[in-house]
């Protein structure tokens, strides 16, 4: 049954990103027709499914190859993502793209992003997403590392002496805070993040391993932990890139999966000199794993 002033059942799709099988890295729900629901439902069908994140894509008028594509995590409408663009372009492909490769845009409130997608058997794709030119925005103000340190538990020795913590932004503001050795590991989130991260003008923070290729990322309130994160890897690649860590145009991998139990790899890489990159890209598999309906909807 649908509910009244509904369009009928409503079409989504479970996918995991950044892995090439089901039932590993990280999950999302893909509404490829969601013309009809308003930001209210959007947020309301997110709390429903539980992923870490859902996207609802819209039609904008401009082609068959672009849409309007809107993030919502369990608490809010995001203005940029990582592996909900890169599920939801597996999602088109499969839907509408007809050969082996295609190419997609997606409009974002914070930006329009460009992913290829390539097929490469019975659901499973990979997908590569253009996040970008990079914002190098600031370096907290070296009395505070403590302090950052002490938001995950830990202490400034526990930071890489050789990385300064920086915030910067492919679509979302990030700190990055490069850490060294075991610290990774001992790692969590303390107090929520809100507001000592909207006192250094960050949004979120990532935490980097560069010896390692390896981060963690958490919700602000430290509730949850992400699988994998393509915002914060496109802030991290861009970050190890500046520093010389990783040469313009070179692959790396980036790994965010020993501590959730979802086995998952995303590959980066960032083209520039410095801190003038042009180009961010973070990609990696996507597995089908289901695909509903939602008989009802929320209210509007």
């Amino acid at each position: 049954m649908s509910s009244p002033g509904s369009v009928g059942p409503m079409r989504y799709h479970h996918v995991d990103v950044f892995t090439d099988r089901p039932y590993s890295g990280n999950s999302l729900a893909v509404f490829p027709d969601a013309d009809a629901l308003t930001g209210a439902q959007m947020q309301s069908i997110t709390r429903e499914l539980r992923h870490f994140e859902s996207v609802f894509l819209l039609r904008d008028g401009a082609g068959d190859r672009t849409r309007r594509a809107r993030v919502f995590d369990l608490t809010q409408e995001l203005d940029f993502a990582g592996h909900p663009l890169l599920g939801a372009a597996a999602v088109l492909h499969a839907l509408h793209g007809g050969d082996a490769h295609a190419a997609w845009t997606l409009r974002l409130p914070a930006r329009t992003v460009e992913v290829a997608t390539e097929r490469r058997g019975p659901g499973r794709y990979a997908s590569l997403l253009d996040q970008g030119a990079a914002e190098f925005l600031c370096r907290p103000d070296p009395r505070d590392v403590a302090a950052l340190a002490a938001l995950f538990g830990l202490e400034p020795s526990d930071l890489d002496p050789t990385l300064p913590p920086e915030i910067l932004s492919t679509g979302l503001r990030y700190l990055v805070l490069p850490v060294r050795g075991d610290a990774l590991a001992r790692a969590g989130v303390l107090a929520p993040l809100d507001a000592p991260l909207a006192r250094l003008g960050a949004q979120f923070a990532y935490l980097l391993d560069a010896a390692a290729m390896e981060g963690r990322h958490w919700d602000n309130d430290g509730h949850l932990e992400d699988v994998a994160t393509g915002s914060g890897a496109g802030c991290a690649v861009a970050y190890l890139h500046s520093h010389g860590r990783i040469r313009s145009g070179e692959r790396s991998i980036l790994r965010q999966r020993r501590f959730t139990g979802r086995p998952s790899e995303m590959t980066v890489s960032a083209e520039g000199r410095d801190q003038d990159i042009r180009s961010v890209r973070v990609g990696g598999g996507v597995a089908f794993v289901a695909e509903g309906h939602l008989h009802e909807l929320p209210p509007a």
